[in-house]
């Protein structure tokens, strides 16, 4: 798909395209998606254990991202966010909401991960709407984004490309 941009649209593309370099990139979506998955069936099974299971699962994400060598920032804020869970266990929904809409801010920006990323928000906001499903909500995030990664690691999408990436536009002078 080609599409044409000037100048101007392309710097500010790059300006606010977020990029890193991933260190084994398949293995990592692999166990996140699995990790997201298993977390999710558990919090269907064990609605009522849900700061156990929540916590643990960021804290989880946090440590297989310092582990493939994500960016400290992004890697932090899930532990950050688990340790509020288990420490505060009554607000699951304003720390889980909050981790989503930052989550969904990075799905958009960095992996170019839009569908997700929108559909990470509206979750983030549905569960500052509608506290008391916090756990069905956090299960149904948890269960689409690992379904969803894999489909992606299957097809065999770049992480860093999408309709429309940068690389596919042509530049024209205003």
């Amino acid at each position: 798909m080609n599409f044409y941009l000037t100048r101007k649209h392309l710097y500010m593309a790059n300006y606010y395209h977020i990029s890193f370099q991933q260190h084994k990139p398949k293995e990592r979506t692999v166990l996140n998606a699995l990790l997201a998955i298993a977390t999710g069936v558990l919090t269907l099974l064990y609605p009522n254990f849900l700061y156990l299971i929540a916590g643990g699962y960021l804290i989880a994400l946090g440590v297989v991202f310092l582990w493939f060598k994500t960016p400290a920032f992004i890697a932090g804020l899930p532990i950050v966010t688990g340790i509020i869970i288990f420490m505060f266990p009554e607000i699951i929904p304003i720390a889980f909401a909050i981790f989503l809409g930052f989550f969904g801010l990075i799905l958009l920006l960095a992996f170019q991960f839009s569908v997700m990323g929108f559909l990470t928000l509206i979750i983030a906001v549905l569960i500052v709407m509608n506290p008391e499903s916090v756990a069905y909500l956090i299960a149904a995030f948890l269960l689409l984004y690992g379904v969803s990664n894999l489909i992606r690691l299957f097809r065999g999408d770049d992480n860093r490309k999408g309709p429309g990436h940068i690389e596919d536009a042509k530049v024209i002078e205003e």
